[in-house]
């Protein structure tokens, strides 16, 4: 029987797709079988996975009832969600399905604070000047602030993940929102330094050239030590899964390590941000 090829990265709903055969595919069903199972045909299952079918809500429910999703980070409703909104950038959606995962997240940003340790009143004052350039819908800012919660909170349990984070110079200088939500957006900075699993670094403005990356970068390492890489442009993100192009983009986060400031030296550079002196 021909199976035709799904690329994951063509669309949300693409990815939704891919994901669902993939997730079939793992438990051992035959698209009857799953079918069976939530309620549907096979036909239907057939066209949802193929993409020539857009999945509901009801469906995507049933689909969390049946692969036992319910209550995840990463759940079908959630991307049928973006699906409708279009609130999240294209390759994404596929990316938290593993950052759900992850033993280990090496994080680089620049100009904002990386997602994963915003506060939600710094979330919404970023997605609210989305809204207010009209790139946005205010939907779609409740959408992203909402998907964002639970990926901080899906990284809380029994094995909490290692976390590296290297930030440019410039996420904790740009002020977001009013003076009160950035302040405390870096006490949670500071509270996140403190953690056991936790490695915070800011990349001063005075390492220059040496910054290897003009892009955030996501390096993620899972359960099995496979590697994932992800990649955001200013209008869609990229996820690689190839070993021969992680492994540079892991030497050159290692070195960007190398020559940014010390955890501690990062606290006091936040604390001298924070009293608002240079």
């Amino acid at each position: 029987m021909n199976r035709k090829e799904l690329n994951p990265e063509a669309s949300a709903q693409a990815a939704y797709g891919a994901r669902l055969r993939s997730l079939r595919d793992g438990r051992g069903l035959t698209q009857d079988e799953l079918a069976s199972l939530m309620g549907y045909s096979g036909r239907h299952i057939s066209a949802v996975e193929t993409g020539r079918r857009t999945p509901t809500r009801q469906f995507s429910l049933s689909a969390d009832k049946v692969f036992e999703l319910e209550g995840a980070a990463d759940t079908f409703e959630r991307a049928f969600r973006e699906i409708r909104h279009g609130a999240l950038l294209q390759g994404f959606p596929e990316y938290l399905g593993y950052e759900g995962r992850a033993v280990e997240l090496r994080l680089y940003q620049i100009g904002i604070i990386p997602g994963l340790l915003q506060t939600q009143e710094y979330a919404t004052a970023l997605e609210s000047g989305e809204v207010q350039r009209g790139s946005i819908s205010a939907d779609q800012a409740e959408e992203r602030v909402s998907v964002l919660m639970k990926r901080q909170a899906a990284l809380v349990r029994d094995r909490t993940p290692m976390m590296f984070v290297v930030m440019d110079e410039s996420c904790i200088r740009r002020q977001v929102g009013s003076r009160e939500v950035m302040d405390a957006q870096l006490d949670r900075l500071m509270a996140f330094a403190e953690q056991p699993n936790a490695m915070l670094h800011i990349a001063p403005y005075a390492i220059g050239e040496r910054r290897p990356f003009n892009l955030p970068l996501n390096l993620l390492t899972l359960p099995d030590l496979s590697m994932v890489a992800y990649a955001e442009s200013q209008m869609q993100g990229h996820m690689e899964r190839e070993i021969p192009v992680i492994l540079p983009l892991l030497a050159a986060y290692h070195q960007l390590q190398a020559v940014s400031l010390s955890s501690a030296a990062t606290v006091d550079m936040i604390n001298q941000v924070r009293k608002g002196t240079p």
